[in-house]
């Protein structure tokens, strides 16, 4: 039997028998794991609002033997989402990081790397702020899970953009240049390909002050939604709710 106490960002619950919950947390230093918080519903004592969805907590849960879940005794809140408000984009927003870690990371595999660029996203997801943190938080995603193709050059002859648009298509991996999209792609921006450039040279506080409209890398995130569901082998419904207008 082992103990931990360990950072954790909340996933998602689900109840089980009359007040218990299974939770899914994604831990610093264990990676995602899943526990039983017994009499969670009941209990506010140990849990209080600890177990909402994207709350940062510290941890402390026992590992038992031959077990798939750990016992979660108590979590104290670190930060919590709902400190500020939450609408409906925001609320988008935060079920997406959720949505993504909980399809995407295996079991017991660390990744520091993940686990500090979801505490950097979340501080800055707030109301009327999400498009440059949801686009951050894709496209460094898939490049820590090995996923994010080249911006810089097409991805059958090997010729970079430049200053020129790509194109992608929703059955291929990659970017291409003009010469080598097929029929149904749809076109990455030159601005966009530079956006993309510009989120992996920089720290997302460099980003935070400039303007963010809804259109501004659109088709940049559609681009890395795609890529991401292509490789989950699923539609990620949250994903959809953010293309559908929050962002």
């Amino acid at each position: 039997m082992n103990a931990y106490q360990d950072e954790a960002v909340v996933l998602r619950t689900w109840p089980v028998q009359e007040a218990d919950l299974i939770v899914s947390l994604f831990t610093r230093t264990q990676g995602r794991i899943r526990g039983v918080a017994k009499a969670a519903a009941k209990s506010r004592r140990r849990f209080g609002g600890a177990l909402e969805p994207m709350t940062w907590v510290s941890a402390s849960y026992v590992e038992k033997p031959k077990q798939d879940l750990v016992r979660l005794d108590s979590c104290e809140v670190l930060a919590s989402p709902l400190s500020d408000p939450v609408d409906y984009p925001r609320a988008a927003a935060l079920a997406f990081y959720a949505e993504v870690l909980e399809e995407a990371l295996p079991d017991h595999d660390p990744n520091e790397p993940a686990f500090r660029l979801l505490l950097a996203v979340l501080n800055h997801t707030r109301t009327g702020q999400i498009c440059m943190p949801v686009s951050y938080f894709s496209l460094w995603i898939t490049r820590l899970l090995g996923w994010m193709p080249s911006v810089t050059q097409c991805v059958v002859c090997g010729e970079a953009f430049g200053g020129e648009a790509a194109w992608f298509h929703a059955e291929e991996d990659g970017l291409v240049c003009a010469r080598h999209k097929r029929a149904a792609s749809r076109m990455l921006s030159a601005e966009s390909l530079l956006l993309a450039r510009r989120i992996f040279q920089s720290p997302i506080a460099a980003l935070a002050h400039e303007v963010w409209t809804a259109s501004r890398g659109a088709d940049l995130r559609r681009f890395v939604f795609q890529a991401l569901e292509r490789h989950l082998e699923r539609r990620l419904r949250s994903a959809v709710a953010l293309a559908g207008g929050c962002c």
